[in-house]
């Protein structure tokens, strides 16, 4: 009798372990290229091996856990590795770390998390903020800010092609300092091979006032062209100070190939502007592998000292090096799995 009963209570367990399915899945990339970078100062020259001229990379944890009724818990771990010396980034999951449920009302993480205007420029940028030439160069300080710590994040499911991406990051600074909260919101659509997103931050850095973000990026792909363009505004408390950064580029694909091209224009108010172009070759040897070649660099005026960056690395003068002209050259393999 009582084997009967324990095998009627496992029957009826059986269908409530197999609701709550879950899975995990590890990922990463290994890219790593052999580069000649050229601050344009004095003694600037140097042949690097540098992780990353293309993606970042990475490995990575990712897992959903289906709790039944629409509604599944979800997490991801990822951190950054540099192939040329096996170092890991400064904090260990510094890319992304994160969890939360989503469902029928879209996604809800906590965590450290992209910004709502970083979905934005990674979208509407040819070089998918890899290449050297891309728009990474306006995240930094007292310009974009990319990714949040300690915060709450929204992203709505579609709704006819409109996801709308909500954030807010807590400081945790003491009552009496600047609260560094930062409130985020950025509208993507995405349809039709249409894209168009608009972004736009605000941070308490200061007692004095609030630094404000911004970003407008369109993309439009026919056939084996892809046109993709942003403009970046970062306008920090205080005077004479905002940034703002240009991109217009087009990509062509054919058979395995695929060449990438960029525009890049970055002012401040202060006068200083710098005029940047870039180029990129890759080449699939597979779904998952490529070999690339990527160039780019930016001509500075007297009061200017921008630089340059691929996914992983940066070619920057000296902040006194002022009508200094950076520029580099890559070569490289990437691996994604």
């Amino acid at each position: 009798m009582q084997c009967k009963l324990m095998a009627a209570v496992l029957a009826a367990a059986i269908p409530l372990c197999a609701s709550a399915q879950s899975s995990v899945t590890i990922y990463g990339v290994a890219d790593a290229a052999l580069a000649k970078e050229d601050t344009g100062a004095k003694d600037g020259r140097r042949t690097v091996v540098n992780s990353g001229n293309q993606s970042t990379s990475r490995i990575g944890f990712r897992g959903v856990e289906d709790l039944g009724n629409g509604l599944s818990a979800v997490f991801n771990l990822e951190a950054g590795v540099a192939i040329d010396s096996g170092k890991q980034d400064e904090s260990l999951f510094g890319r992304r770390s994160v969890v939360g449920v989503k469902g029928g009302f879209g996604t809800v993480l906590l965590g450290r998390e992209y910004t709502p205007i970083a979905d934005v420029a990674g979208a509407s940028d040819i070089n998918g903020q890899g290449f050297y030439g891309s728009n990474l160069n306006s995240f930094g300080t007292d310009r974009l800010t990319r990714r949040i710590s300690n915060s709450v994040n929204y992203k709505s499911n579609s709704m006819g092609g409109v996801v709308i991406s909500a954030a807010y990051g807590l400081g945790e600074t003491p009552v009496h300092e600047a609260s560094k909260d930062l409130m985020g919101l950025a509208v993507e659509y995405k349809a039709n091979n249409i894209y168009v997103g608009a972004g736009y931050h605000q941070i308490e850095r200061l007692l004095s006032g609030d630094d404000r973000e911004m970003i407008f990026g369109a993309g439009f792909t026919f056939g084996a062209f892809d046109i993709r363009g942003n403009y970046m505004v970062a306008n920090p408390t205080g005077n004479n100070n905002t940034y703002k950064q240009a991109n217009a580029g087009v990509s062509y694909t054919f058979g395995s190939n695929k060449i990438y091209t960029n525009l890049q224009q970055s002012k401040l108010d202060n006068g200083a502007k710098g005029n940047g172009f870039s180029l990129a070759y890759s080449y699939a040897l597979s779904k998952r592998t490529n070999v690339y070649a990527s160039y780019a660099t930016i001509r500075n005026n007297d009061k200017a000292v921008f630089g340059i960056n691929a996914a992983g690395a940066n070619v920057t003068p000296p902040v006194t090096a002022f009508g200094s002209d950076p520029s580099a050259f890559s070569v490289g393999v990437r691996h994604a799995f």
